[in-house]
């Protein structure tokens, strides 16, 4: 058996309802050829480079599958004649390929992703516990008048002072100052009426 891809471009008009029925239907010629049918990817929407069937943008899906010439065969006149694919592309990436040996790697790939989004939500957890007790303890300690002048100087002291328009780079025009004619205008329009 070899080992195919087929990405294809579907209307992205279509609802997930009506799409199932295409997703469904590729599943079926792949089962009906006695091939196996490895991964279903969908990409979502996304634009395109340019209009295809006066559309700009499409809803990509990626199928991985193992068979032979006559699946090819039959999932691409089924995509020339269904409305709601709009491009397909076959590729082969394997002449020789191993049922077992792909399936074993779609599994592995699948304990990996399942291991890295525990992480995630293991991550997001402590942190999102830990916020509210921070904030408690934040707000029940208010500062007493002895630490407020340390921290006025510490603020104080991150803050650059101006510089002199002498002592600006070659490169850089010092900004020109507000006057009061700038600044508030004497008249308004209502008094010169």
């Amino acid at each position: 058996m070899r080992r195919y891809e087929t990405i294809i471009i579907a209307d992205p008009d279509l609802s997930a309802e009506q799409r199932d029925p295409l997703l469904q239907r590729v599943s079926d010629i792949v089962k009906q050829e006695d091939g196996y049918l490895a991964l279903t990817d969908e990409w979502g929407a996304r634009k395109l480079a340019y209009e295809i069937k006066k559309k700009n943008r499409g809803y990509y899906i990626r199928f991985d599958f193992c068979g032979t010439g006559a699946v090819v065969n039959e999932m691409e006149r089924f995509f020339r004649i269904d409305d709601r694919v709009l491009k397909y592309m076959t590729v082969l990436l394997d002449k020789a390929a191993d049922i077992e040996k792909i399936k074993e790697e779609i599994a592995e790939a699948q304990s990996k992703a399942e291991k890295i989004k525990e992480q995630a939500e293991a991550a997001a957890t402590p942190t999102s516990s830990k916020e509210p007790a921070e904030t408690q303890t934040e707000a029940t300690a208010a500062p007493t008048p002895s630490e407020e002048p340390a921290e006025a100087q510490t603020e104080a002291a991150e803050i650059p002072a101006p510089q002199d328009p002498a002592e600006t780079e070659e490169g850089q025009t010092p900004e020109p100052e507000v006057g009061q004619s700038e600044a508030a205008p004497t008249e308004t329009e209502e008094e010169k009426k």
